[in-house]
């Protein structure tokens, strides 16, 4: 099984700048879900961001270390308007 706080380190592997919170949605350790925030996203659409985060955990999908992954990211400007919303 992997850890939340390995999940963190492979996104921050390939999105250095990026804050990163983890949550076990089930206890099971197997169903996650993601909010990561980082800069490289700036001009994406939502769609490129998230491949570039399962792209980061390419090999923990493959394996099913990680069978469901929910994910909200945010450019940091984007991330703070949606904390005072």
């Amino acid at each position: 099984m992997i850890t939340l706080e390995q999940v963190e380190t492979m996104i921050k592997a390939k999105l250095p700048d990026a804050q990163v919170k983890v949550q076990d949605l089930t206890g099971g350790g197997d169903h996650l879900e993601a909010v990561v925030v980082s800069s490289e996203f700036e001009g994406k659409n939502r769609v490129k961001q998230h491949q570039m985060v399962y792209g980061a955990l390419q090999e923990a999908m493959a394996s099913e270390a990680i069978h469901a992954l929910a994910l909200k990211t945010y450019t940091p400007s984007a991330w703070e308007e949606a904390k005072t919303a």
